[in-house]
């Protein structure tokens, strides 16, 4: 079974539930498949889109520490995820009309996140060739800028609970999916810092020169990011759904 029927499955099954709670406002019933919600979101975050290649790309160039990688990475899920849930409880007015009908999708702040990324990575590799050094909290930013996409699950899940009246469901999967995105994104972080240090580690016992490679990394950074933002904006603009982003 691909990435892409698991996800049908996942709307299809969190469509049930909270369908199922708005009929019998039975908390138990909703606290026991929160742990599946958790399940969800980091299955869900597997499939195109949610920053992965952003933030591999950044880590990749950039001199941040396991540690700091994560943190990097939660802020992007708690964007990521936050963004979904403020768009729509903004949007409730107008849930009715919007429900079905292009769900999951914020071209506008997509855009916007996309257009701040090409920024970033362009930065980042001028930056890369004038030789100068990171910026303090800079992560953060790019993770914050990152998860300015909204998270088209969450989206779904918040908008079909509020045409369900039953908003408090929506932000109670909301939260568990958020673990769940997290988890993925972490691993994803974990694994792009390891790789830079085994590289590092590598040439430095076979006498590479551990600056020049520093400098390298940092400009193919801010290369991936720039080209990945461009492409995206590119999709967007001519209203196709972008290679690297999730499709309605």
């Amino acid at each position: 079974m691909d990435l892409y029927a698991v996800q049908r499955w996942i709307y299809a099954t969190l469509t049930g539930h909270l369908t199922a709670f708005a009929d019998t406002r039975n908390w138990a019933a909703l606290a026991s498949v929160m742990p599946l919600g958790v399940v969800f979101g980091a299955v869900h975050a597997l499939t195109p889109g949610h920053g992965k290649s952003v933030l591999a790309s950044y880590l990749i160039g950039s001199r941040l520490a396991a540690l700091q990688s994560l943190a990097v990475a939660g802020a992007l899920a708690l964007t990521h995820v936050g963004s979904a849930v403020i768009l729509a409880l903004l949007a409730a007015p107008l849930v009715s009309r919007t429900l079905g009908s292009g769900v999951g999708r914020a071209p506008a702040l997509e855009f916007l996140s996309w257009g701040l990324l090409a920024v970033i990575g362009l930065w980042l590799l001028v930056r890369a060739l004038r030789g100068r050094a990171h910026a303090h909290h800079e992560g953060l930013m790019v993770g914050v800028v990152a998860g300015l996409i909204p998270c088209p699950l969450t989206l779904f899940v918040m908008l079909y609970s509020l045409a369900h009246g039953v908003p408090v469901a929506g932000l109670t999967f909301a939260f568990a999916m958020l673990a769940g995105i997290t988890l993925t994104l972490a691993a994803v972080a974990l694994a792009a810092v390891l790789g830079r240090e085994g590289v590092m580690y590598f040439l430095q016992r076979h006498g590479g020169s551990i600056a020049r490679l520093s400098r390298a990394l940092d400009a193919l950074s801010g290369l991936l990011l720039l080209v990945i933002a461009v492409v995206e904006m590119l999709g967007l603009a001519g209203g196709r759904a972008p290679p690297f982003a999730l499709p309605s």
